[in-house]
């Protein structure tokens, strides 16, 4: 187990290494400035959480109550360290220590728990430097190759691709707002969404005025209690709005951290909202990937294993189709098998991926490099809803699939419906939609009326074991 936890560790700092590396440059700045002192960091950082894990653990028994004490502190002494590093560096390593932050189900809390400061704490970067980091792009390959060459099995280069295309429009302001008015229209009959106004006359390329909106952070449960919003209301909202997103649309907000995510009372009426923030990194789907993804999830929700293959394949995962389901679904082969949507996560399964995570780190990257680059993204926002899911205690539940398959089934008919010349063909792809949306909303009634009868049920049993004294 030390040595998974060693493993582990390591790839995380890697990954963090290989993500920072674009700010090496040896030709526009002074390398003890810049370049060579954010690598020299990265490096020295994960040798020293090496190092800790492998003197710490290895002469304690495994699995004793000492050996699990010591991990945790190992743990959490490595996660400051990241954290310290993500700070030091900024830039990239701000970003992927707020996705590290996000993975609740994949690495330990002490992880988590430490780099989700990132979310709303993180460190501002000067004009000058943002600049400098725009200029730092030509030697990234030069350190992300040496890094393959002394770890072949680990396949980094997509990360310096997707960190070299989505930087400048993350840094574009204009692109941005520009988004957020898009996102704001295509989803104006959500009411419950809030996009700021922006305010195009002082608006620039390297300036962005925002209408200001108050809100507590989406995962912020304590901030939910006092201003009584229903938590289970914010998850449907928030499923409704990125399935919306991604499988009608294909235009996906693609950073929705805590940070980025707030809610709120509306001053005047009362109504809960949503305000989404951060509008600078957006993924347009093409259409044959958004049909294909549509696909995949109707299979995996209704466990149509041969069509999961299918469109896994379709997808660019080859015959690491099992381990790319997991993935999309944050959830073991064994439960993918039986259903995803027929039982909820247990604290077993969620153990049992944490564990064997080290194990597939190679594989994994080696499927995220050969997938679709726009999965990556995807990814990276299934990752950061789901771990906003964990915080409020609603995650994967039978009525999130359910409205996702609403959504897939809506995006497939559309597409028929343009693709056939026929009105008989068209009104006959119209009515089945029709009839399994219908069906659909018959499965979650049913599903409503059990939840009901069997509160009913709890309840008089607690009044008939503890009757109420007269």
């Amino acid at each position: 187990m030390a040595r998974k936890a060693l493993k582990l560790a390591s790839w995380t700092s890697l990954a963090l290494a290989a993500s920072g590396s674009y700010l090496y440059s040896n030709k526009y700045l002074d390398p003890n400035d810049f370049g060579a002192v954010r690598v020299g960091r990265a490096v020295a950082t994960t040798a020293a959480i090496s190092y800790d894990y492998f003197t710490s653990l290895r002469s304690i028994p495994y699995g004793s109550e000492e050996y699990l004490q010591l991990r945790s502190k190992v743990h959490l002494r490595s996660a400051r360290r990241l954290c310290e590093l993500c700070c030091a560096n900024r830039g990239t390593f701000i970003k992927v220590g707020q996705h590290l932050g996000a993975l609740d189900y994949l690495l330990p809390e002490e992880y988590t728990s430490t780099l989700k400061v990132l979310h709303s704490q993180a460190p501002q970067s000067s004009m000058q430097e943002v600049r400098q980091v725009i200029r730092e792009d030509l030697g990234k390959e030069v350190l992300v190759l040496a890094v393959k060459q002394l770890f072949p099995e680990f396949e980094f280069m997509w990360l310096v691709d997707e960190a070299k295309k989505n930087l400048p429009l993350e840094l574009d302001f204009l692109n941005e707002g520009r988004n957020a008015e898009k996102v704001a229209q295509m989803l104006q009959h959500f009411d419950f969404l809030k996009v700021p106004r922006i305010y195009w006359e002082l608006s620039t390329k390297r300036v962005l005025l925002m209408e200001f909106v108050e809100g507590g952070q989406v995962n912020d449960r304590d901030y939910m209690e006092r201003n009584k919003i229903d938590v289970n209301e914010i998850s449907r909202h928030l499923g409704k709005m990125y399935s919306e997103m991604i499988f009608v649309n294909g235009f996906v907000h693609c950073d929705p951290h805590p940070g980025n995510v707030l809610v709120r009372k509306h001053p005047g009426t009362g109504k809960v909202e949503i305000i989404l923030l951060d509008h600078g990194l957006y993924q347009v789907l093409t259409e044959a990937f958004r049909l294909d993804y549509c696909h995949l999830w109707q299979s995996l929700i209704w466990t149509d294993m041969e069509k999961v293959k299918m469109y896994s394949q379709c997808l660019g995962a080859g015959e690491l189709y099992p381990l790319f389901a997991c993935m999309l679904t944050a959830r073991s082969w064994v439960s993918v098998n039986r259903g995803i949507s027929h039982a909820p996560v247990t604290a077993a399964e969620d153990s049992e991926i944490r564990n064997n995570a080290a194990n597939y780190l190679p594989q994994i990257s080696q499927l995220l490099n050969h997938i679709p680059r726009q999965m990556l993204l995807i990814l990276k926002t299934n990752d950061l809803l789901r771990s906003i899911e964990a915080s409020l205690g609603t995650r994967a539940s039978a009525s999130s699939f359910l409205n996702m398959s609403r959504c897939c089934i809506r995006a497939l008919a559309e597409h028929k419906k343009k693709t056939t010349g026929s009105f008989f063909r068209r009104t006959q792809i119209s009515f089945s939609e029709a009839f399994s949306l219908w069906q659909i909303t018959i499965y979650e009634l049913i599903l409503r009326v059990k939840g009901l009868r069997l509160t009913s049920w709890v309840s008089t049993l607690l009044c008939w074991l503890f009757p109420a004294p007269h």
